[in-house]
């Protein structure tokens, strides 16, 4: 079992991983400073001034032993817009990948009509195109 652990680990599989979380976590940074630097003080000019990061509900006071507790649903927007903007970033980074891929197999699998330059499949005989027999 701790052969199999051993080339487990070497075969890249962790690398792998580890390299993606470190990545992750640091484009997790990159989006955070966006949105609460760049992104949010023009949005709080717009919306009159208003610090998101400041608001919140008071549950309960602050005493002399204990401090106010409250619930902070301006930091909550920002974490919900740092999601989506995360969300729509990968989103478009794999639709991309999935495109070149895409575009590989096509190339591996056709062949190209000579009178109008498309893909058409290894077994057509007609061009789905310009229709023409190839």
């Amino acid at each position: 079992m701790l052969k199999e652990f051993k080339e487990f680990a070497i075969k890249g599989n962790v690398i792998d991983l580890a390299v993606g979380v470190v990545i992750g976590t640091a484009f997790g940074k990159i989006v955070s400073s966006f949105v609460a630097d760049i992104l949010m003080p023009p949005l709080s000019i717009l919306l009159g001034n208003i610090d998101l990061r400041e608001k919140s509900f008071i549950l309960k006071p602050a005493t002399d032993s204990a401090g106010a507790i409250s619930m902070n649903y301006g930091l909550f927007l920002n974490n919900c817009l740092d999601f989506f903007i995360v969300a729509f970033t990968i989103f478009i980074v794999i639709k991309q990948i999935n495109r070149f891929k895409r575009d590989k197999v096509t190339e591996d699998n056709s062949k190209v009509c000579p009178f109008c330059i498309s893909h058409v499949p290894l077994k057509a005989t007609k061009c789905h195109s310009c229709g023409s027999a190839i």
